[in-house]
Parts: structure tokens; sequence; C-alpha cells
């Protein structure tokens, strides 16, 4: 199929999120939830922090937003610390069970794909992403 790059981009994103969706599902979990459990996991942060990292997962949603937050602070699985949002046990427990399903998926996803492919494809969306932002100011 000779489709341009944004035809793929699209699909993709639309096929990760319906798999990652179903993977996350059998252990209770939406794909906007373990993206904030996979970045609390690298430390503790001010919402205002957590908010411009996942960003481009939320996008302008700040209903979702609020609504995913509040379901992982109602399960026990964040809490706020000096001003901060961090995992709690039972969130670094939820998300260590999340990350095998998350990383055997990916290497499912990555059946027939090289390391240095992937590498190359990681590399030249992040440039294109960039590119495509700098032309849009």
């Amino acid at each position: 199929m000779n489709k341009p790059i944004g035809y793929w981009i699209k699909r993709l994103d639309a096929a990760l999120e319906v798999q990652l969706d179903s993977t996350l599902a059998r252990i209770k979990l939406s794909r906007r939830q373990w993206q904030t459990l996979n970045t609390l996991a690298e430390g503790a942060l001010h919402p205002d922090q957590l908010e411009e990292i996942l960003q481009p997962f939320w996008g302008g949603d700040v209903r979702l937003r609020e609504r995913e937050l509040a379901a992982l602070v109602g399960r026990g699985m964040i809490t706020m610390v000096d001003d901060r949002l961090t995992l709690s046990e039972r969130g670094r427990e939820k998300h260590h069970e999340a990350q095998r399903l998350v990383e055997a998926a990916r290497q499912d996803l990555s059946i027939g794909i090289g390391i240095d492919e992937y590498a190359m494809a990681l590399s030249v969306l992040e440039r294109m992403s960039l590119n495509a932002e700098r032309l849009a100011r």
C-alpha cells in the first residue's frame, strides 16, 4: 500500500489504543492510568509537571484527566506527599504488574522488526514531529 505517513501513524495509534486497552483491561487499568503510573514510577511530580509530561496523551480533555487521576487516587494507587503526586505501595505493585503485560505486548507488536529498525523509526518520527511543530509556529 502506498499510503502517506499520516495514514500509517493514525492507523498504528488506533490499533495501539485498542490493543493496549485490551491488555490493561485484564488488570482493570486504562491506557491513561497506565501512562500516569508509568510516569510516576520514575519519581514524584508536582501535578503541573505530570500534566505537562502527559499532555500529548491527555490532549485538552480536562474532565478525562481529572476522572482518571481521581480513579487512581480512589483505588489507593497514587497519593500526594509534600505537594507532589507519588505512587503508593499499591500503585507500585500495579505498575509492576502492568509493566510485565505491556512489555509482553510490545514484544508481540515488534515481531519481525529489528532493534535497529525500531530505533530508526523512533528517530525519524521524533524528527518529523519536531519539524512539524516548528513549521506550525
